[in-house]
């Protein structure tokens, strides 16, 4: 909502700021200054919510996400402690989510996912208390392998393992889970190949 005083514009406000506002109305400097407090607020409450309503995020995400829109630091305070208080924000919450989705959409290490929280700027002890719930390494390099496996069911298995190890160290896994998992892996690939055809000869 446009806001003119004395007939020329001053400033736009958010409409739910605004609506106790009417024409002709007498504000004085200080209900002036106020109303552009609450505005700001309101604008940044805003700009956080369509930033989380796209894809959950961490605190430090959508803090750094307001100080890029040049909100002042006190307005972002107010506006994160909002947010947390209503439970549309928290790391806690936003990690294990964001754990749960990776691990099952993209598996990667326990120690690569956590690398990559602490980039989001979630603390230590939160990263740590959200992947006691996941899958261990094992079983997750296992079902990162089979998805990885079906772009080379003709490989040989020696040129297999071989690209396999490689995609899975990138995947952060130790050299010991992926000794572990390589032969698994193969064998899972080859019993699924071995089914196919033997269904089409039926055929």
């Amino acid at each position: 909502m446009n806001v003119f005083l004395d007939g020329d514009y001053a400033f736009s406000l958010a409409t739910i700021v605004a609506a106790w506002l009417r024409k002709e109305q007498v504000i004085d400097d200080s209900r002036i200054e106020l109303l552009l407090k609450d505005d700001s607020e309101e604008k940044a409450f805003q700009k956080a919510l369509a930033y989380i309503g796209y894809r959950p995020r961490s605190e430090f995400e959508v803090k750094a996400r307001l100080e890029k829109a040049g909100f002042d630091p006190e307005v972002i305070a107010k506006t994160m402690a909002k947010l947390i208080a209503s439970n549309m924000l928290g790391d806690a919450q936003f990690s294990r989510m964001w754990l749960e989705n990776r691990a099952n959409s993209h598996p990667r290490s326990h120690r690569l996912m956590a690398m990559e929280l602490k980039r989001k700027g979630v603390e230590s002890d939160q990263i740590e208390e959200a992947l006691v719930d996941l899958p261990e390494d094992r079983k997750l390099a296992f079902e990162a392998g089979k998805k990885y496996a079906r772009r080379m069911e003709d490989f040989e298995e020696a040129e297999f393992k071989k690209k396999m190890l490689g995609f899975l160290a990138r995947k952060g896994f130790s050299y010991g889970v992926i000794q572990e998992v390589l032969p698994m892996i193969w064998n899972d690939i080859k019993s699924k190949n071995g089914a196919s055809m033997g269904a089409n000869s039926d055929e």
